[in-house]
């Protein structure tokens, strides 16, 4: 009996998205003797809407390299997964779509929130299991993620260009990494770059710390700085609000941004020329890594070895060099914050790099 397995991708796009796509499917076909690989388009949203294709090996050739994805990506945040809008009960018509499909299985490749979403079929009853995907190596139950370390040398390359302008100028170069909630991606890419003061969300700074660090890089004889701010980072007397009192104190103020906020609290206190740079969805293009490839290799391999063997409701990772699952229930909902005393926040304050606390 033909095995029909279907696939989307979810959320935001990331480097190797294609590349676990094709370990899936190569695999699948070296594995099984007869199988149907299904393409679902735009996430979430095409298995609502029941908009798919079966796809052909010919389908997964040269994907390899390719930054994006090629069945397509939406976001579908999941706290209204369960509401019916405009008599639209998502839930229903995504279980009503497998059937249809005739689907035996679904992978999902994404995030927090795809993760959830993933969980939720599972509790209604439906084959999943969970790849994960995401520039912010947030992901609870895997130590990495694909799609990290290609963001890491992304973000590591603006910070090598941004260091010659900073230099001849003479000027402090404030660098906003992705990373709303988690700092994974701003720590690595800080450290790499060769950063003077790293901020990230788990360690809210004290801004005056913040400037003496630089005054201090000037009084060395140094007349520049780098500082990489997660877009997530906060002060100290933010740390104590609620998220909606910090957006709002920031509207009130006229300034949306950490970045913006610190880019003029250090100007106007030093005198220092400070300047912004936003790589912004930069870090999420492109081809991916050599070491993202391999990644994405792994996780999909494992995914389908999963699938040959009718282990469903989990999501695939790598804990200590080694692939594994993780039943869903254990990963979603949760976030893997940096922890403020972890070996790479250690390492960068060895270094001498200020975390502004």
């Amino acid at each position: 009996m033909t095995r029909r397995i279907g696939i989307l991708t979810a959320g935001g796009d990331c480097p190797g998205l294609n590349a676990t796509i094709r370990g899936v499917a190569k695999a699948l076909y070296q594995k099984m003797d007869d199988v149907e690989i299904i393409g679902i388009v735009d996430g979430y949203k095409g298995l609502i809407k029941g908009e798919y294709h079966v796809m052909k090996p010919s389908d997964f050739s040269g994907i390899l390299t390719q930054g994006g994805t090629i069945l397509g990506t939406a976001r579908t945040p999941y706290r209204n997964m369960r509401v019916v809008e405009n008599d639209i009960d998502k839930v229903k018509l995504m279980k009503e779509n497998y059937k249809k499909m005739k689907l035996d299985c679904v992978l999902t490749l994404g995030g927090n929130g795809t993760h959830k979403t993933a969980y939720l079929l599972h509790e209604e009853g439906l084959h999943v299991i969970g790849l994960p995907k995401t520039i912010d190596n947030d992901i609870w139950g895997t130590d990495v993620t694909f799609g990290f370390h290609t963001a890491v040398d992304i973000g590591t390359e603006v910070v090598d260009r941004i260091h010659t302008t900073a230099n001849s100028h003479k000027r402090v170069m404030v660098i906003e990494i992705m990373g709303n909630k988690a700092g994974w991606l701003t720590l690595y890419t800080g450290i790499a770059g060769g950063a003077d003061i790293i901020l990230i969300p788990e360690i809210p700074y004290d801004i005056d710390k913040v400037i003496r660090a630089v005054e201090k890089r000037a009084e060395q004889g140094k007349g520049f700085s780098i500082i990489t701010v997660a877009e997530g980072a906060f002060d100290i007397q933010e740390a104590k609000m609620k998220k909606k009192e910090r957006a709002e104190k920031r509207a009130k103020e006229g300034i949306t941004t950490a970045t913006s906020r610190i880019a003029k609290q250090i100007e106007g206190k030093t005198g220092f020329e400070t300047r912004i740079v936003v790589p912004g969805h930069i870090m999420r293009g492109g081809s991916p890594s050599s070491y993202d490839r391999v990644l994405a290799s792994q996780f999909g391999v494992y995914a389908a070895s999963l699938v040959n063997k009718e282990i469903y409701g989990v999501a695939v990772g790598e804990r200590n060099n080694k692939v594994v699952h993780t039943p869903l229930g254990e990963v979603a909902g949760k976030t893997k914050f940096v922890p403020a005393d972890d070996q790479m926040v250690e390492t960068a304050r060895s270094l001498g790099i200020s975390f502004g606390d």
